[in-house]
């Protein structure tokens, strides 16, 4: 059974928040893409990355909802599939092989999503921005009655001995793409066609299923971007989607 930690509770030296030094708020760019397929997303996630990398951007945090789709991380294991992809594939879920950390996640509606484009300034922050999306998403939780919990062998947020939130990240060139996958209102009966995170003994649920009634992703979203700009220590600006086409290709 892996340890868990306690919910507002910190590894020791791995700081839930990652402040600047003058403690000001950072100013940040929060796009809301709506609901969208996968790959189009993938693309746009790459596109920014490299605008960050080359300091062309700011920093860009992504909210989304998939369609139904499965990716498969840099340690997945094809095993971790439970129907072949073909099959998947009729079935309208789509598969994808992505540079992230991790196992296996599913995507799809009902599912909040964040990806944050951001620049650290050390490697070592890698651990600390898991911490911190961690501690962010545990607050969002909160707010709806709802206890999560962090286990230290895997990152993500549980309730009890279930997922609600999948986190999975890449780090190139000091700037961080990826992110984290909520779970507000989604059909559960979709994750059951994988392992979750690779982790075939652990089921997964939601906060609808947790709080016992319907929970749309504008609740979801009004809880976990405070608290997102809280963790981080930032100032999100909303910015439309079509400014976004200002990033190079």
């Amino acid at each position: 059974m892996p340890k868990r930690e306690p919910a507002r509770g910190t590894p020791a030296g791995s700081p839930r928040v990652l402040r600047p030094v003058n403690d000001v708020p950072q100013r940040a760019r929060l796009v809301d893409l709506g609901r969208m397929r996968y790959g189009p997303v993938l693309n746009l996630q790459r596109r920014l990355h490299a605008a960050r990398v080359a300091d062309a951007i700011p920093d860009t945090w992504l909210l989304v909802e998939h369609e139904p789709v499965i990716t498969l991380g840099r340690n997945a294991r094809e095993s971790n599939l439970l129907l072949p992809r073909p099959l998947l594939e009729r079935h309208g879920v789509e598969v994808f092989e992505i540079e992230r950390g991790g196992d296996v996640t599913y995507h799809g509606p009902g599912q909040l999503v964040v990806y944050p484009i951001r620049k650290l300034v050390r490697f070592r922050e890698v651990v600390p921005l898991v911490r911190s999306l961690e501690g962010a998403v545990i607050e969002a939780l909160a707010s709806f009655g709802v206890s999560g919990e962090r286990w230290s062998e895997h990152a993500g947020v549980w309730v009890h001995d279930e997922q609600i939130c999948a986190i999975g990240l890449a780090v190139q060139k000091m700037v961080s793409l990826h992110g984290i996958a909520l779970n507000v209102a989604t059909d559960l009966s979709y994750p059951q066609l994988i392992n979750p995170c690779g982790l075939p003994d652990r089921g997964v649920t939601s906060i609808s299923r947790e709080t016992g009634r319907a929970v749309d992703l504008v609740e979801a979203k009004q809880a976990l971007v405070p608290a997102l700009g809280r963790a981080f220590n930032v100032s999100f600006i909303e910015t439309p989607a079509q400014e976004l086409g200002s990033a190079p290709p």
